[in-house]
């Protein structure tokens, strides 16, 4: 078997070579109360449309919006939204098994099986520190350091991004790769969007994997 070392530093301490590893696809699940805030909030939204766009820029995605009057939230309300987003749970919604492999010396794929398979076509050049996908070049981006309160709770890690903008539209893809808080799990997060001029959403795929970091089991 490989030793460590000989993983890039991109996959260290998240997996070890050739070994299999049982992975969950995840989905984050908010109390239900949460949803009449969640609903006066899309009310202003929707009411306020330029200010909400750029209200939401300036903060980071995948937590809650810093309070404000414009919400269509009282102070109470945002308390008592914040209090239920803290209670959201994070349930299985597959099992599938995830490999690190190296078809050939500096190139390295993360197979997975089941409903994880798309990031199968990514390939990771461990010179360039880039992933390549069907697309083109993942390049490198800021690294993730969320906060307890981000989606995913406390995590941190890489990310790898492509970005193509064409009179036909637009397609986005990202990979990040880290380990939550505790350091128990790692995380794999992966979203493909390809949007039309209009702003139609064609196609729009996303899965959260998460697994025991750098911990191998046979299925």
């Amino acid at each position: 078997m490989a030793c460590a070392a000989e993983v890039p530093e991109a996959f260290l301490g998240l997996f070890k070579k050739e070994e299999l590893v049982k992975a969950e696809l995840i989905v984050v699940i908010p109390p239900k109360e949460i949803e009449q805030y969640v609903a006066k909030v899309e009310d202003a939204a929707t009411k306020a449309p330029e200010w909400f766009d750029a209200y939401s820029k300036e903060s980071p995605p995948g937590v809650p919006l810093p309070f404000d009057e414009k919400l269509g939230l009282t102070k109470e309300e945002y308390a008592n939204y914040i209090a239920l987003w803290a209670k959201r749970e994070y349930r299985a919604s597959s099992r599938l098994v995830l490999q690190l492999r190296e078809p050939k010396p500096g190139e390295w794929t993360i197979s997975a099986t089941g409903a994880g398979s798309p990031i199968s076509t990514l390939r990771y050049n461990a010179e360039k520190d880039a992933f390549e996908s069907p697309n083109g070049a993942l390049a490198r981006i800021e690294d993730i350091d969320a906060g307890e309160q981000s989606i995913l709770g406390e995590w941190a890690g890489r990310e790898w991004k492509f970005l193509e903008e064409t009179s036909l539209g637009k397609v986005k893809e990202n990979i990040a790769l880290g380990k939550t808080g505790d350091g128990k799990y790692g995380l794999l997060v992966y979203r493909m969007q390809e949007i039309s001029s209009q702003g139609t959403r064609l196609y729009d795929k996303s899965m959260v994997i998460r697994f025991i970091a750098g911990s191998g089991a046979k299925p």
